[in-house]
């Protein structure tokens, strides 16, 4: 947990006061505040594990895409795993090279591909391909263009889904999952790459899921692909990489006995003795580079009694946390200020008008006002937040330091009615 007390027990994030850092920033709650320098350490620990290995920390964009987040990560050595044109133009603009950009997804429009192979003088790292149609696709965009197109294959490997252990909206490496080219399939996308000389063959990957808590399923997807890269290379496939995905699991509470430095530790002599330690081992860490290291900060707005039930009432929803209302995830929520009184059971909730609206039942101070902070957020909040029930985006705030560093105010309410009324266009 990225966050402390101060000596008279004040929560404090990067060395700072919450209260004083929302102060600094000049924002009202709610707001993300984010602990930039303990994101570049988690990507300097993870390419640390690596050792001499050659290596690529591809960042995923989607848990956290704000620019001083991206540029933390650039500065750290990283790279970025993409899944629109949207984050693909970003991380370029943040200073990310394209030769340390690979792009996912399933689903990718004529015009991301085009950006992914037009991106820097050869396109991106790696265009990764997640079903055999996908290849013919690319290679007709690649020709248009006059320029050959990288592209790796994700394979899915077939991970059985309970050997994940995860939720089932982020497990994707099983038979089920619309992600990656099954194995079945394998020799059929092969094929479809000989066919084109627009195509070139640059790596193969594999992603099983997310909020993975220990590395059995990811040790056993990864030997997977490390044959299959064997035998491509031995079939003439000239690859340059071997990816093996993200999906390194933070703790939110109930515990989490892994680094993310364990899963690639646990790697590197299955890697050297299928003889491909020429290969570099990229990875697509996102939620734990910055999950931990993000708090959302809101304020009571009152408490609400009814006999047994008791409720607390803050200025932060779903719209800007939707991971307990999606994944039924638990974030702990704490009190800014000095915890010593008394507390109590309460059931944290939202503005918003859903039931699902619900934080869950924490222990507060009794006659809790003020503020708490929802902890370990730093992923898919922000990132996943909305404008639903016509509410603001919220404050982000970035530490570096020991003070603020950069701020990104929230949306007026003003904003949002202007939208509506605006982009409805009468013909």
């Amino acid at each position: 947990m990225a966050t402390s007390r101060t000596n008279d027990g004040q929560l404090s994030l990067g060395g700072l006061g919450v209260e004083q850092l929302l102060h600094a920033a000049g924002v009202s709650t709610p707001a993300y505040v984010y602990d930039l320098d303990a994101v570049g350490r988690e990507v300097k620990e993870l390419s640390v594990a690596f050792g001499d290995s050659p290596h690529l920390v591809a960042y995923a964009v989607k848990a956290n895409s704000a620019g001083p987040i991206v540029r933390a990560v650039r500065d750290a050595g990283g790279g970025a795993d993409v899944v629109s044109g949207g984050e693909l133009a970003l991380a370029h603009a943040c200073g990310i090279i394209p030769d340390k950009i690979v792009f996912s997804g399933v689903a990718k429009t004529d015009e991301e591909i085009d950006r992914a192979i037009g991106t820097g003088p050869a396109g991106i790292l790696a265009i990764q391909v997640e079903s055999v149609e996908e290849i013919s696709r690319i290679a007709k965009r690649a020709e248009r263009s006059g320029r050959v197109a990288r592209i790796s294959i994700r394979v899915n490997p077939g991970v059985d889904f309970e050997a994940l252990a995860t939720h089932a909206n982020i497990a994707t490496g099983h038979d089920e999952a619309k992600f990656g080219v099954s194995l079945s399939l394998l020799d059929d996308a092969l094929t479809e790459v000989k066919r084109s000389s627009f195509v070139s063959l640059h790596g193969i990957s594999a992603h099983v899921g997310s909020q993975l808590t220990s590395t059995q399923a990811y040790v056993a997807s990864a030997t997977s692909l490390f044959s299959i890269a064997k035998r491509l290379l031995s079939d003439g496939f000239r690859l340059s990489f071997v990816d093996t995905g993200g999906g390194f699991g933070i703790d939110y509470g109930a515990g989490c006995s892994v680094r993310p430095a364990d899963f690639i530790i646990a790697l590197r002599d299955a890697k050297r003795e299928a003889g491909l330690s020429a290969l570099t081992h990229v990875v697509e860490p996102g939620r734990s580079m910055v999950g931990a290291h993000g708090i959302l900060v809101a304020s009571v707005l009152q408490s609400k009694i009814a006999g047994q039930r008791r409720w607390l009432m803050i200025d932060a929803g779903m719209n800007d946390l939707m991971r307990p209302a999606l994944y039924q995830a638990r974030h702990r929520v704490v009190s800014v200020a000095n915890e010593a009184a008394p507390a109590i059971d309460v059931r944290v909730v939202g503005p918003v008008c859903e039931s699902s609206d619900d934080f869950g039942v924490h222990s507060l101070p009794e006659r809790m006002t003020g503020k708490v902070a929802l902890l370990d957020a730093g992923a898919y909040g922000y990132s996943m937040a909305s404008v639903y029930n016509g509410r603001a985006l919220p404050s982000e705030v970035f530490v570096s330091a020991g003070k603020v560093t950069s701020v990104a105010p929230a949306t007026r309410v003003e904003d949002w009615v202007s939208d509506r009324l605006s982009r409805a266009i009468v013909q």
